[in-house]
């Protein structure tokens, strides 16, 4: 089943001046124009390729990668604006069009926007829109807390970044408990720390819980030993220090190192954590 607004691996059909013909299942033949054919590509090979709508509304195939595709989200340019809506560029020869009916505030050419991509299920076109909460959220959340996710930064307030997780659901990573700025745009892992009563995810960059504790002991050790069997930093150091060393808050540093001390693997001392033993393992 051919995917518009997607990649697909098609079928060559036949050979022409300007192109190849690829089989487009249920839509028919497809053309792939000649700028884009991969050299040496003869009919009966296959082919991937994206699939849109040229200015004629027509099926037309290109090798070219778009920012994103249909159902992803993406930070793009605004090239133009005029009474049809804005146009974005996507990485495509053909820029996308954002609808004014699908613009969430006045966009300004040369300004970059976050855009979700959809499919136009009247006119069969890939389009966008600024409206990134109106394609998040649509299903029950199927998520475990402590899970790991995909998430893609697309806003801020005044609690912190607004992420996309999964290319699926919104979530919040809160300012409090980030030692480091984001960006709209950036992607990067989390984690799933809690899933509220309604439904809304709270998100954080470093596991939750135990297992994240046990890492950092191991870390902690694993330096000790590589070291001098010293670290000079100890539940009194700024919170900005342990970050600076370890990338994690100074609450789980004093988790992780008060179960170093517990098990009698280091001693806290005034200037910071000793190794009680070389040959100490967790």
């Amino acid at each position: 089943m051919l995917e518009i607004g997607k990649m697909n691996t098609l079928r060559v059909v036949k050979e022409v001046e300007f192109g190849l013909y690829l089989d487009g299942y249920e839509k028919g033949e497809i053309l792939l124009p000649k700028r884009y054919v991969p050299e040496g590509t003869q009919p009966e090979d296959q082919v991937t390729v994206f699939i849109y709508t040229d200015s004629e509304d027509r099926l037309i195939a290109t090798t070219e990668n778009p920012h994103a595709q249909v159902g992803e989200f993406a930070l793009m340019k605004a090239v133009a604006v005029n009474k049809v809506g804005a146009f974005f560029d996507w990485g495509l020869q053909k820029d996308l069009l954002v609808p004014y009916r699908e613009q969430k505030g006045p966009i300004e050419k040369d300004q970059e926007y976050v855009v979700a991509v959809y499919l136009d299920s009247t006119t069969n076109r890939v389009v966008g829109s600024t409206k990134v909460e109106k394609y998040l959220d649509n299903l029950f959340p199927d998520f475990e807390e402590g899970q790991e996710v995909d998430l893609y930064i697309y806003g801020r307030n005044e609690l912190g970044y607004k992420a996309i997780v999964n290319n699926l659901f919104s979530g919040m990573l809160y300012k409090n408990e980030l030692f480091q700025s984001l960006e709209r745009g950036q992607r990067l892992k989390g984690f799933i720390k809690k899933i509220r009563p309604d439904q809304k995810l709270d998100l954080c960059l470093n596991k939750p819980g135990f297992e994240k504790i046990d890492s950092l002991s191991e870390r902690i050790l694993a330096e000790l030993h590589q070291g001098k069997g010293f670290i000079a930093l100890n539940d009194k150091s700024t919170a900005e220090a342990i970050y600076l060393r370890f990338q994690e808050s100074k609450k789980t540093f004093k988790k992780a190192i008060g179960a170093l001390y517990k098990k009698h693997l280091i001693t806290i001392e005034e200037e910071g954590i000793r190794l009680v033993n070389r040959n100490s393992k967790l």
